[in-house]
């Protein structure tokens, strides 16, 4: 069930950003945009930003995440060098520029989506829910994750990750509400990072099925609930 629910909201055209509807009693999400470093773009610089994407996922598409250089890019995209580098700073900032789409419409589900992943289901079910569709969308864009996210530093504050980890920590607060839900929140989603995950499906051969099931079992034990059936 939770495959095709991925399946689904991975294919359609992303939507509108909705309005939370989380409980007001309960840390907000983030917002999944621009780097906390990047001002507000104007109407030409966000045009000519979603031209290199543009240029970027063609490159993806044709040559894989290695043919993604800024000189590349900005050939693709008929501009100089220094535009590129101007606008992401480095290879890494483009990359992960070029995550955003799908993190914002990861989030736009489990913010407002149908359930179990959005509001709606019991916290326990949206929690299964969620690193389920994690872990999907990671497996679809592994090797463009595995690019963009090769700074530790710049992993745990990007907007992004901090958007998955303060739903997280709501999500447990609902469920186990005398544990430190931040380090717990910390420990589930390292089961989901896009290195483990690549371990896990290229190198050892493991089915998805069984990260699944996987998580399913680490969430069980983390808030002490029983496993589904």
């Amino acid at each position: 069930m939770f495959r095709m629910l991925y399946a689904g909201f991975m294919s359609s055209v992303l939507p509108p950003f909705p309005p939370s509807r989380e409980p007001v009693d309960v840390p907000q999400v983030l917002e999944v945009g621009p780097s906390p470093e990047e001002p507000c773009l104007r109407a030409d610089a966000a045009r000519n930003r979603a031209r290199l994407l543009d240029a970027a996922a063609r490159l993806i598409a044709e040559h894989g995440v290695a043919g993604v250089t800024m000189e590349a890019v900005a050939a693709a995209a008929q501009v100089g060098k220094g535009t590129v580098f101007r606008r992401f700073g480095d290879r890494t900032g483009l990359l992960m520029a070029l995550l955003d789409h799908s993190d914002r419409q990861l989030q736009a589900d489990f913010l407002g989506g149908p359930p179990p992943l959005g509001p709606g289901a019991p916290p326990l079910e949206r929690l299964r829910a969620f690193g389920v569709a994690v872990l999907y969308r990671s497996a679809e864009r592994l090797d463009l994750q595995l690019a963009a996210l090769t700074e530790p530093t710049r992993r745990f504050s990007h907007p992004a990750h901090q958007a998955l980890r303060t739903h997280v920590v709501m999500l447990l607060r609902q469920i186990v509400r005398d544990a430190d839900c931040e380090l717990l929140a910390q420990t589930l989603l390292a089961s989901l990072d896009p290195a483990l995950i690549h371990y896990h499906t290229r190198q050892c051969g493991m089915p998805m099925e069984r990260l699944e099931a996987g998580w399913s079992d680490l969430v069980a034990r983390v808030t002490g609930t029983p496993q589904p059936r």
